[in-house]
């Protein structure tokens, strides 16, 4: 298998600089399937995640419970509620589509993530309890759209392979789901690894302990959903995003301390971590 560590110089070199012309149309409308009665901060840091990744448009779809909260926390998003989206899965305006955080395994829930599955034409990135729906109904893995990011922690992709013995194993059993089912698969971790399609393995070289804290993963997913919607294709977006992330946990960790970082102050940095890496573009 083929490996690839993931420094500056090389996310430098993959990152796109802006047209002094382009319009927000220019850099994609992602939709995020995201939040549940409780959960709303899981909607809130994806969105925030997302907004802070260059998209161009933001649609955030959660319980109705949760608009207030969402329009109040991340106000450059629209929202719609989860009913409407189940009664007209028109995904036609979407560049991209993100689904799991914070969602809950209920069946509306079940029935949403398995209209967008069938409805999306273009790849999705799939988290968290999409994960989990996805392992209890295994069906719906005929379903993802090829090109889609799947962004498990251990736990998640145990649960959708199988046990593992020891981190190759893991590892070993990542690179299958990847290559039968056309997509690439982010082993969170340290490091965290990205297994391409075609077995090649992104192994990321940012990020620390203060990262291990509820909420990191939502704003990572918020932000390969951007990278999505922008154009980037499956691999670039997934070690791109996994890069920055832990870049801005980095500048997060300097500025407040490992101990005390949360995965709002890891979105607060995203800021800092793309002029880092833009400044010169």
């Amino acid at each position: 298998m083929d490996k690839v560590t993931v420094g500056q110089d090389y996310v430098k070199s993959l990152i796109r600089p802006r047209d002094p012309k382009a319009h927000k149309g220019d850099f994609g409308h992602a939709l995020l399937y995201a939040g549940s009665l409780g959960m709303a901060g899981a909607a809130v840091l994806s969105a925030r995640g997302c907004l802070r990744s260059g998209i161009g448009l933001l649609t955030v779809c959660s319980p109705s419970c949760n608009n207030d909260i969402l329009q109040i926390s991340v106000p450059e998003a629209m929202t719609i509620p989860a009913d409407d989206l189940y009664a007209n899965t028109d995904l036609s305006r979407y560049n991209a589509v993100g689904a799991g955080p914070g969602l809950g395994k209920g069946e509306s829930q079940t029935a949403i993530l398995e209209k967008l599955l069938k409805s999306a034409s273009y790849p999705m990135v799939l988290d968290a309890d999409a994960l989990n729906i996805i392992s209890q109904s295994r069906y719906l893995l005929e379903y993802v759209p090829a090109g889609s990011v799947f962004t498990p922690h251990p736990g998640e992709l145990r649960r959708l392979t199988g046990d593992f013995s020891d981190p190759q194993d893991m590892i070993d059993k990542a690179i299958r789901l990847a290559a039968e089912n056309n997509i690439t698969v982010v082993v969170k971790g340290a490091p965290t690894v990205t297994v391409s399609p075609a077995g090649t393995l992104y192994v990321n070289t940012t990020g620390n302990p203060g990262m291990a804290t509820g909420g990191s993963g939502d704003v990572l997913t918020g932000m390969v959903l951007a990278l999505l919607a922008q154009g980037y294709n499956h691999d670039e977006a997934a070690f791109i995003a996994v890069y920055m992330h832990g870049l801005a946990g980095d500048i997060a960790a300097r500025r407040l301390s490992m101990t005390a970082m949360t995965s709002a102050d890891i979105a607060d940095s995203l800021p800092a971590a793309w002029l880092q890496m833009t400044e010169t573009l």
